[in-house]
């Protein structure tokens, strides 16, 4: 049987997976980035786990192509990754570095293209002609799916709605603007406005789950159980996310008209806390034609859409060579 592989490289962990032509995964391995090892450590770390997943899977299974996530900018044509923060890479020519100790095709593309293809051909977006995919974790960050191709614009740079500023937002972001969507609405911007608020003496149960430098620990997920016991904090705060999240979605909307909208990402694991404010606002504010038909879902792989994502990338860009 012929497959793919796809691998997902993170800040923390990397994930490597095998997958059939529908996006199956057959095996899959996960095991440290250790950035600060440099990029030739974790690129031969990858190779390794492209090695060990095919010696596991055995000579039944043939590997014809391998596809790579990487965060920050990427140029996938050129096969290399411009400039990635949270792994300290700039300028890697990360395709041919890789295809030299593998022996297969690689491919790069950016990890959350990655994660919204993978939704998009085999996910919560199968079946859509048009997906436009939000993922809602440290950062937030867009990918269009159109036919069963990305879109990229000009330097393969679209999808950057993290960074769209917001009316009534004055924080001040990495990115070296001010008032960014992400810097709020982002897993993380919930939690640094939690953290701030009660620093600030408002009242919550936050407070008593966690006293003085307890606060640290707190993270996105507490805040959703704290939303649930009633909290009027935890609430104003992810309310506030959603209807954010919502009108950025619908000015991305009105200009990409999508048939469907995928929420992934660790803060989409708040569910309905989240996505009702967010699916409010965003009817809201389009169009009646362009509401009418526009749905919104969350992930299906949520935790496999990066592997499946690349992994099918992969393959349909080897049937390009």
């Amino acid at each position: 049987m012929n497959i793919t592989i796809g691998v997902d490289v993170g800040g923390t962990n990397i994930v490597c997976g095998a997958t059939d032509e529908a996006g199956r995964v057959l095996r899959k391995l996960k095991r440290s980035t250790e950035a600060h090892t440099g990029h030739e450590a974790v690129l031969g770390k990858i190779a390794d786990m492209v090695r060990q997943i095919r010696e596991d899977l055995g000579e039944d299974y043939e590997a014809t192509s391998v596809g790579v996530g990487v965060p920050g900018l990427v140029d996938p044509r050129a096969g290399v990754s411009k400039f990635a923060g949270n792994l300290k890479w700039r300028d890697i020519p990360v395709v041919s570095l890789l295809e030299q100790q593998i022996g297969l095709p690689v491919f790069i593309d950016n990890d959350v293209r990655m994660y919204i293809y993978g939704e998009a051909v085999a996910g919560a977006g199968r079946g859509y002609e048009h997906v436009l995919g939000i993922t809602i974790g440290t950062g937030i960050a867009a990918a269009i799916v159109n036919g069963g191709e990305l879109y990229y614009g000009h330097k393969a740079m679209a999808g950057e709605i993290g960074h769209v500023r917001m009316d009534g937002v004055d924080e001040d972001c990495a990115c070296g603007l001010s008032g960014c969507l992400e810097t709020v609405a982002s897993a993380s911007g919930m939690v640094r406005q939690a953290k701030k608020l009660l620093r600030e003496g408002r009242a919550s149960v936050l407070n008593d789950w966690f006293p003085g430098d307890e606060l640290e620990r707190l993270s996105a997920a507490d805040l959703s159980k704290a939303m649930d016991a009633g909290d009027a904090l935890a609430s104003e705060i992810i309310v506030r996310a959603g209807e954010l999240n919502g009108r950025a979605l619908a000015a991305a909307a009105m200009v990409l008209s999508p048939d469907v909208i995928v929420v992934g990402g660790g803060g989409a694991l708040a569910g309905e806390r989240l996505l009702a404010p967010l699916r409010d606002e965003l009817y809201r504010l389009l169009l009646p034609d362009f509401r009418e038909e526009l749905k919104v879902v969350t992930a299906e792989q949520n935790d496999d859409a990066g592997i499946i994502g690349s992994s099918l990338y992969a393959a349909h860009r080897s049937k390009s060579i």
